[in-house]
């Protein structure tokens, strides 16, 4: 029993060294702080750094490779990759994009993202969407309207739109959805409009908008409707940066 406790602690701890390895590397390379091109200090420097083992350190670098941030090769070392190589879907790679201060280009590219995917999911919403799934959707911009402050504005804001995205039926675009959930929250909560009455209302009735085009099955008026609501809220982030 002693042993088997043991074990399970040894392992608790390496996989809490390794994580540990992994976050301080992977938020300085996408904070900027090891620039693409640079090669990593030598194992020995890096786990002293760290307090950790080789093993530990080389598992980490494999994790990191694996979200395509690092490269290893003979002979020259453990190279950072340029940033068209990240894998910008990874779950900690979005993470460390928001902790690191979410820069323009990034959100921009999320917009230019969502603007490829949202307006013809909502279109599908207008041809797939069944009566409660409308009803739902009508009852979230009405938590819109009335959200009291910036995070309850943010996460009923992103609630309306997974909505949509369930409601097109396409499983692809759900799974996009929740891939980047983290991105579409820390979106929503810069661009929120909440404590200003004004702007809050007619966000919100932008995206009633869409909600109605959806319920009288019109596509092309669902699909404008939410690129007006994309570009608006884009140009809401710019100002606030």
């Amino acid at each position: 029993m002693t042993n088997r406790l043991l074990g399970t602690l040894d392992a608790q701890l390496t996989r809490n060294s390794h994580a540990q390895v992994v976050d301080g590397l992977g938020a300085a390379i996408i904070q900027g702080r090891q620039p693409a091109g640079s090669t990593l200090p030598r194992d020995e420097d890096l786990a002293l750094r760290f307090g950790v083992s080789r093993t530990v350190l080389r598992e980490a670098v494999k994790t990191l490779t694996a979200k395509g941030l690092l490269v290893a090769r003979s002979r020259v070392g453990t190279k950072v990759r340029p940033r068209d190589d990240w894998n910008m879907f990874d779950a900690d790679v979005l993470r460390w994009h928001i902790e690191g201060g979410t820069g323009r280009t990034f959100l921009a590219d999320l917009s230019e993202m969502r603007l490829a995917i949202e307006p013809f999911a909502a279109g599908l919403a207008a041809r797939r969407a069944d009566e409660g799934a409308v009803s739902a959707m009508r009852r979230t911009v009405a938590a819109m309207a009335d959200a009291p402050d910036r995070r309850s504005f943010a996460l009923a804001d992103f609630d309306l739109h997974r909505q949509i995205t369930r409601a097109s039926g396409n499983a692809f675009m759900q799974s996009v959805t929740a891939l980047i959930e983290a991105a579409l929250l820390s979106s929503f909560w810069i661009s929120s409009p909440a404590q200003a009455p004004l702007t809050q209302a007619e966000v919100a009735a932008d995206h009633g908008r869409i909600v109605e085009a959806i319920a009288i099955r019109d596509a092309p008026a669902a699909e404008e409707a939410m690129r007006h609501v994309i570009m608006v809220g884009r140009d809401r982030i710019v100002r606030a940066l």
